[in-house]
């Protein structure tokens, strides 16, 4: 199967270098992707939103054999929804690495600019619950893989208007399993709606922060291959489907 890997804000393709071989061995096609504008300066990436990082993952999925699987991280879910929305009839599943599909018109969050891009904040930036398990090593190793993104896409509004929500997904949360998540989506909003109205959602816990491709790559690799082989139902109230 062909698993497109979609980084969130401020990661390329090597982003996913480490959960990259585990998904190979077990049959799988990985594709990591680098997002038009990322690491570019201002006069190069300004007129970038979220519409082309969208159109981008499009053409990879026009460009495969066959049905493809979407995977990703943070910000990258709104991005590989707005794709699956695009081309449902192209996508197997969507799977959420610790974030949740977003509902029309939504945006990833705001961050300050710097020389018209949005640069990496730095780990101290994050709250403890999202860097907790990476070690000042992996801190020190990962930082250098940052990069800016368009100034644009953090802001801009995601477009949804197709049949993505009959995409069967799965949503691998850092520290979530399904019971505490149901029990917080009245505090959702919209995304709650969005969610409810997914004809076929798997829920699963990483055990990790905010960024497990650095911290648990190994527990990561295992759970997309989980998600494109053979998803499982419901076990002891921690999943759901």
């Amino acid at each position: 199967m062909d698993i497109i890997l979609v980084p969130g804000l401020w990661l390329d393709a090597s982003s996913w270098d480490d959960v990259v071989p585990a998904l190979e061995a077990a049959g799988n096609r990985p594709l990591p992707m680098t997002l038009p504008g990322v690491g570019e300066p201002a006069e190069r990436s300004a007129e970038l939103g979220m519409s082309d990082w969208v159109d981008a993952v499009v053409d990879k999925i026009d460009a495969a054999d066959g049905p493809v699987v979407l995977v990703g991280h943070s910000g990258g879910g709104n991005v590989v929804w707005g794709a699956a929305d695009a081309r449902s009839d192209r996508v197997a599943r969507v799977v959420f690495v610790d974030t949740v599909p977003p509902p029309p018109d939504s945006a990833i969050s705001e961050f300050d600019l710097v020389d018209g891009v949005v640069p990496f904040p730095g780990w101290d930036f994050f709250p403890d619950e999202d860097v907790s398990d990476l070690d000042g090593h992996t801190r020190a190793r990962t930082l250098p893989l940052t990069r800016s993104v368009p100034a644009r896409v953090p802001t801009e509004p995601v477009k949804l208007t197709g049949d993505r929500r009959r995409v069967p997904v799965t949503m691998l949360m850092g520290w979530m399993d399904q019971q505490q998540m149901e029990a917080e989506l009245d505090q959702w909003g919209a995304y709650a709606d969005e969610y409810r109205a997914i004809d076929d959602v798997t829920v699963k816990k990483i055990g990790s922060g905010h960024w497990p491709q650095f911290s648990v790559p190994d527990r990561l690799a295992a759970l997309i291959n989980e998600s494109v082989a053979h998803p499982e139902p419901a076990v002891d109230g921690d999943d759901r489907t």
